[in-house]
């Protein structure tokens, strides 16, 4: 048996620059990998590919992510064999964390090593963006800039550790939904956009921006409670990861986080999903 870990994003910036012909989005987003996972178990079978999800109501089928990674992989590797994968849920689901795109993309890497597959990680990113826009952001880095429809990525260097309290309020937000309602016209010109810098954590939470959190506030209007009490509490500075609906808070040190942590955690215990993590480098 083999077990991995798949790390939870944040979006620390997200710039929604166009809606294109095709219907998805084009984007700017800064994307940062943090400590909090998922665990991924995997054993070897005879044939075929069994998906475990206990205590949770995703799917364990080919409506799943990470069931159509090693489905993908296994034909591009013509493989005949079987493997057995558990899924053990931490990162809450469609939360703008990021869990199954980092679960997809474990699988990939992990089954290409585990297997003998040796393909590398460029081939990876390519079989996993026609799973996920995230995929290969998982593949790639610890921190990066993602252009298009998030598959276009550049390494984003020298970006200051962080701690993040993570808040979400049990509740599921479709992506979809989210792009749906922030209507923007359709538009093919050229899109000039300059990449901000951030190199001290001061740049940073000058930086937090994310063109999709008016509507996800729209949808859900508790989590601007949320975003001032993240701020009451000691963060720097607040924002909805993604499409939501979870809310970060940024701090520079452990204390200060582990602080809000506890005090958001008595705020509202049976409400909220409230975690600690740390950026990954």
């Amino acid at each position: 048996m083999i077990k991995k870990l798949s790390p939870a994003k944040v979006n620390l910036h997200l710039k929604v620059l166009r809606k294109r012909g095709d219907g998805y989005h084009d984007i700017a987003t800064l994307l940062q990998k943090i400590s909090l996972y998922d665990e991924i178990h995997f054993h070897t079978r005879k044939e075929g590919i069994a998906l475990r999800c206990p205590d949770s109501s995703l799917p364990e089928n080919a409506d799943n992510l990470v069931y159509r990674a090693a489905q993908a992989l296994f034909a591009r590797a013509s493989y005949t064999g079987g493997i057995e994968i558990t899924v053990i849920k931490h990162i809450p689901v469609a939360a703008g964390l990021g869990g199954g795109s980092s679960d997809a993309a474990t699988v990939l890497t992990t089954l290409n090593d585990m297997l003998g597959f040796n393909y590398p990680d460029d081939e990876l990113m390519k079989m996993g963006v026609k799973l996920g826009a995230d995929v290969p952001f998982f593949i790639a880095g610890n921190a990066a800039w993602a252009f298009g429809i998030g598959d276009r990525l550049k390494a984003a260097e020298n970006i200051p550790f962080l701690w993040f309290v993570l808040v979400n309020p049990r509740v599921e937000l479709s992506t979809k939904l989210v792009y749906e309602k922030l209507n923007l016209r359709l538009t093919k010109k050229t899109i000039h956009y300059k990449v901000p810098r951030f190199y001290t954590t001061a740049d940073l939470i000058s930086g937090l921006h994310n063109d999709l959190e008016m509507v996800t506030l729209s949808l859900h209007p508790a989590l601007q409670r949320i975003k001032d009490l993240l701020v009451e509490f000691g963060a720097l500075g607040a924002l909805v990861s993604g499409s939501g609906p979870t809310v970060f808070g940024v701090f520079e040190k452990e204390e200060a986080a582990r602080k809000a942590e506890e005090a958001l955690k008595k705020a509202e215990a049976d409400a909220w999903s409230v975690f600690l993590a740390h950026s990954l480098g």
